[in-house]
């Protein structure tokens, strides 16, 4: 007659006899109830004190599994409790001391009831020995059950099971990052709104942080992780984690890490910056050593500057800087050119402009700034802030004065060659053009608006259809939306800019937010026309693509508002807190 053999708990590795023990013993007695009672005489709590009790507690019905239980939990606490603060000593006694523990306790890790001690063993020493960590990987539920701390030393040298554990928090931080960018239904939920320090307080930031501990070794696999999986779709969310992440280590003070990461001080400085929204004398000065300082055979570490600069945010802000900057030397009758920090925040911008071409290429040289951009482009773009700021100077005043003062063409003609000609050419160029298109919006400046857009339609790179942009644009046109009864205003709008962008997956979803919003302004036939071209879009990507299905569900909705004849969701009036690229930037201090 065969025996089922049943698996081993460990116990009997340790001396105190376990499954083996009680099978062996019921199989070969001639009185299984007294082995029984013997068994619970040997094993039980051996304290002569406590026998009398043990009768009381029958009576009052409490069963002995429960007594020993709750015995069990406090020992073990204490337990813990007291290596714990034995881990907190340092030196190697402590390290003998939880060698020799571990040594003792770890076959029965195995015993749900004291694993527990062998897993604060475990996370209170420092250097594991291999044999403990090969069973620990093996066993996927005690894997499960193993501390952050240990983990560290088992994903040291398994890239692969690291990555799995690092890969659902980054298709997180995407969604996140995503679900802000396309919420249709909360304007208040601005992707540039929130400052560094709350953006990297975030969940992911912050679990990725504690993942990492202090080791060097995890840091680099994430940043490899960040790089590869940003050559591979472009996201440039992964360049705003590869920031986030750094910033985050930074705050904790984790110098093993920070001190060793040649972006570090790079990154403080420019975080800095974008905190305060702005970059005075100092910090610009630093920023520009630590770009000239990049010496011959350190010129890799312009991949991961580039990734930082490549971060929307960091793109937002130095955009923002170098309009604001632009205003400055408008109103002080200065050149670009003459402007260091205008030239250093183009510098930057070029840089992180292209970051992708960079590691992709593996060709790690600092692209050069065309210095056309500084004196023909520039120029051409003040020119057109100059037409748009004396138009609306004049459209304020009376209409007597509104006479007598400088002709101005109410429908102002196209922008300069120099803007429409740069914008199509350098990416550069096309940042500063769709940031200041951002600053007619906000001012609710039709024609200013009306005279820029279309020509972002033929941006560099389509850099205008990125999400970011397209976020904040439709952010600030739904709050012009009585423009939008007005035909010649939905022409370039929908005609001349969007409708150049409706072939890209994403351009259609923010175009549904935009119509969420304005369609009871659109005459019918405009309205209709819109629908159809959206739906007929989504149809070809769902054949070619597999389209999304929340662009399915969002333009459902849409139809299903429109046919009900409901009002649209109501637009708060005040705009002053919408991300805009003058927005409470202090102005820069003469250079």
């Amino acid at each position: 007659m065969s025996t089922v053999k049943m698996p081993g708990t460990g116990l009997e590795d340790v001396g105190v006899p376990g499954q083996s023990f009680l099978r062996d013993a019921l199989t070969s007695c001639t009185d299984p109830l007294k082995a029984i009672e013997e068994f619970q005489l040997e094993n039980g709590v051996l304290l002569p004190s406590l026998r009398p009790m043990l009768p009381l507690l029958d009576l009052h019905g409490v069963r002995r599994l429960d007594f020993h239980t709750s015995v069990l939990e406090e020992l073990r606490d204490r337990l813990v409790q007291h290596i714990n603060e034995i881990g907190q000593k340092e030196g190697k006694e402590r390290d003998r001391k939880l060698k020799e523990l571990l040594a003792k306790s770890f076959p029965v890790v195995r015993v749900k009831a004291l694993r527990p001690v062998v897993m604060c063993i475990l996370r209170n020493t420092p250097h594991i020995d291999e044999k403990y960590l090969k069973v620990l990987v093996r066993d996927r539920e005690l894997y499960g059950d193993t501390d952050t701390e240990v983990k560290r030393q088992i994903w040291k040298d398994n890239q692969s099971l690291f990555g799995d554990e690092v890969s659902p928090l980054l298709s997180q931080y995407i969604k996140e990052k995503e679900n802000i960018l396309f919420d249709h239904l909360n304007l208040s939920n601005l992707f540039f709104l929130p400052s560094p320090k709350v953006r990297r307080q975030g969940e992911v930031v912050q679990k990725l942080a504690h993942m990492i501990g202090t080791s060097v070794k995890l840091y680099d696999m994430v940043l490899q992780f960040l790089r590869t999986l940003f050559l591979r779709t472009r996201n440039v969310h992964y360049c705003t984690l590869r920031a986030e992440l750094l910033m985050a280590l930074h705050d904790l003070e984790v110098q093993d890490i920070i001190s060793v990461d040649p972006c570090h001080k790079f990154t403080w400085c420019l975080d800095a910056c974008i905190r305060e929204k702005n970059v005075d004398i100092k910090r610009s000065r630093e920023l520009q050593g630590f770009l000239d300082s990049i010496k011959r055979g350190q010129e890799q570490v312009l991949g991961d500057l580039s990734m930082t600069l490549c971060d929307p945010y960091a793109i937002n802000f130095l955009a923002t800087s170098a309009t604001k900057i632009l205003q400055h030397l408008i109103n002080n009758d200065a050149l670009p050119r003459d402007n260091t920090v205008l030239i250093l925040l183009l510098r930057m911008l070029s840089l992180g402009l292209s970051a992708w071409v960079m590691i992709d290429s593996q060709e790690f040289r600092e692209p050069k700034l065309d210095s056309q951009i500084v004196t023909k482009f520039l120029p051409a773009l003040m020119s057109l802030m100059v037409d748009d700021q004396v138009r609306m100077l004049n459209s304020k005043l009376p209409p007597d004065e509104r006479e007598s003062a400088i002709t101005i063409i109410e429908h102002s003609g196209p922008p300069p060659d120099a803007c429409q000609a740069y914008v199509q050419e350098s990416s550069v160029a096309s940042i500063l053009a769709m940031y200041y298109t951002l600053h007619t919006a906000r001012q609710k400046d039709r024609v200013g608006l009306m005279r820029v857009l279309g020509t972002l339609a033929n941006c560099k790179n389509d850099r205008a259809f990125e999400d970011p942009f397209l976020h904040s644009l439709v952010s600030l046109l739904i709050h012009m939306n009585d423009e939008f009864s007005a035909e010649d205003f939905c022409t370039v709008i929908f005609d001349e800019f969007f409708f150049a962008g409706l072939a890209r997956d994403n351009v259609p979803k923010h175009l549904l937010k935009l119509l969420w919003y304005i369609y009871p302004k659109l005459p019918t036939v405009r309205l209709q026309t819109l629908l159809k071209s959206v739906e007929c879009t989504s149809e070809w990507f769902s054949l070619i693509f597999q389209h999304n299905e929340a662009v399915h569900r969002l333009y459902d909705s849409l139809q299903e508002r429109i046919g009900s004849q409901q009002d649209a969701p109501h637009v708060p009036a005040n705009i002053e807190h919408l991300d805009s690229p003058l927005m409470s930037v202090p102005t820069p201090a003469p250079l």
